[in-house]
C-alpha cells in the first residue's frame, strides 16, 4: 500500500470566501453541532434507561443515534474551526483519517437503516415469530456485521486513494476530505480508480436503498389485510424510518452514483447529509413516536427529582 507523494497537507476553500458569511456560518454550524450531539445523546440515554423501549426497533435506533454522533463529529468540528481560520489546512494523514471515519460511520448508518427496515418487516409480517427471530443475540450479531461492513467499505476507499501519487496541487474545493475531490488532485490517470470508487460507494448506496424499498413494498402489501387501526399504527412507525432513509440516501446517491466529477452544488448537498440529516433524525423519531416521547418525559421527571434531592 505504498504511495509516492510530495503533498503533506491539503488546503480547503471552504463554504464561502466571504468573511462575514463565514462568521455567520460559524455560529449556525456550532449551534447545529451542539444540537446534533445533545439530541442523539438524549435518544441513546432514553433507550438505555427505559424499560418500555426494550424492543429491537429502539435498540437499532439507539445505535443509529450513536453513529450519527460519530458521523457528524468526523466533519463538523473541523468545519466549525475552519470558519474562523484564515488558512484552512489539513495534513495528509488528517485528511485520510477524516475520509476513513466519514465512510466508516456512513457505511454503518446504511447498514443500520437496512436492519431497521428488516426489523419492521419481521414485526409486521411475522408478528408471532418476532421475538424468536429478532432476539437479543441476533440483534447483536447484526449490529456487529454492520460495523464490519462499514469498516470494509471505508478501508477499500482508503486503499484506492493510497494507490495514487499526489505531487501537487493541494487545494480542495470543499470543506472536508472526500474521495471525489481528493482523487482529482492526483497527478495520474484516475479514471479506473474513479470507477472503482463509484462502484464501491454508489453501488452500496443503491443496493441498500433497493433492499429498503423492497422491504417496505412487502410491508405495504401485507398491510392490506390489516384493520384500518392496525394499518395506521404500522404506517406511523414505518413513516419515521422512511423519512430518515430518504433524507440520508437521496444526497448520497446524488454524490456517489455518478462519474468521478464534482459540481458546485456538491457542497450544499454535503451540508445536508453531514449536518442537517444527523440533526433531523432525533427530531423525526422523537416527534413521530409516542413511546419515545413518553420515555423522554419519564427520564426528564426522574432527572428533576434527582436534582431536587
Amino acid at each position: 500500500m505504498a504511495n509516492t507523494y510530495n503533498v503533506t497537507e491539503f488546503i480547503f476553500l471552504g463554504l464561502s470566501p466571504n468573511w462575514e458569511v463565514q462568521r455567520v456560518c460559524f455560529v449556525i454550524f456550532l449551534l447545529l453541532y451542539v444540537a446534533i450531539v445533545l439530541g442523539n445523546s438524549l435518544i441513546v440515554l432514553t433507550v438505555m434507561t427505559s424499560r418500555s423501549l426494550g424492543s429491537p426497533m429502539y435498540f437499532f435506533l439507539s445505535y443509529l443515534s450513536f453513529v450519527e454522533i460519530g458521523y457528524s463529529s468526523t466533519i463538523a468540528p473541523k468545519l466549525i474551526s475552519d470558519l474562523l481560520a484564515e488558512r484552512k489546512t489539513i495534513s495528509w494523514w488528517g485528511c485520510m483519517t477524516q475520509l476513513f471515519f466519514m465512510h466508516f460511520f456512513g457505511g454503518i448508518e446504511m447498514f443500520v437503516l437496512t436492519l431497521m427496515a428488516y426489523d419492521r418487516y419481521v414485526a409486521i409480517c411475522k408478528p408471532l415469530n418476532y421475538t424468536t427471530i429478532m432476539n437479543q443475540q441476533v440483534c447483536m450479531v447484526l449490529v456487529v456485521m454492520a460495523w464490519v461492513g462499514g469498516f470494509v467499505h471505508s478501508f477499500s476507499q482508503i486503499l484506492l486513494i493510497f494507490q495514487l501519487p499526489f505531487c501537487g496541487p493541494n487545494v480542495i474545493d470543499h470543506y472536508f476530505c472526500d474521495v471525489l475531490p481528493v482523487i482529482q488532485l492526483a497527478c495520474s490517470d484516475t479514471f479506473l480508480i474513479g470507477l472503482l470508487i463509484v462502484a464501491n460507494g454508489g453501488t452500496l448506496s443503491v443496493i441498500s436503498f433497493v433492499v429498503l424499498l423492497v422491504s417496505y413494498v412487502v410491508i405495504l402489501l401485507h398491510l392490506r389485510t390489516r384493520s384500518s387501526e392496525g394499518r395506521r399504527k404500522a404506517l406511523s412507525t414505518c413513516g419515521s424510518h422512511i423519512t430518515v432513509v430518504v433524507l440520508f440516501f437521496a444526497p448520497c446517491v446524488f454524490i456517489y452514483l455518478r462519474p468521478s466529477t464534482t459540481l458546485p452544488v456538491d457542497k450544499m448537498v454535503a451540508v445536508f447529509y453531514t449536518v442537517i440529516t444527523p440533526l433531523l433524525n432525533p427530531v423525526i423519531y422523537s416527534l413521530r413516536n409516542a413511546e419515545v416521547k413518553k420515555a423522554m418525559k419519564r427520564l426528564w421527571i426522574r432527572t428533576m427529582k434527582l436534582d431536587e434531592k
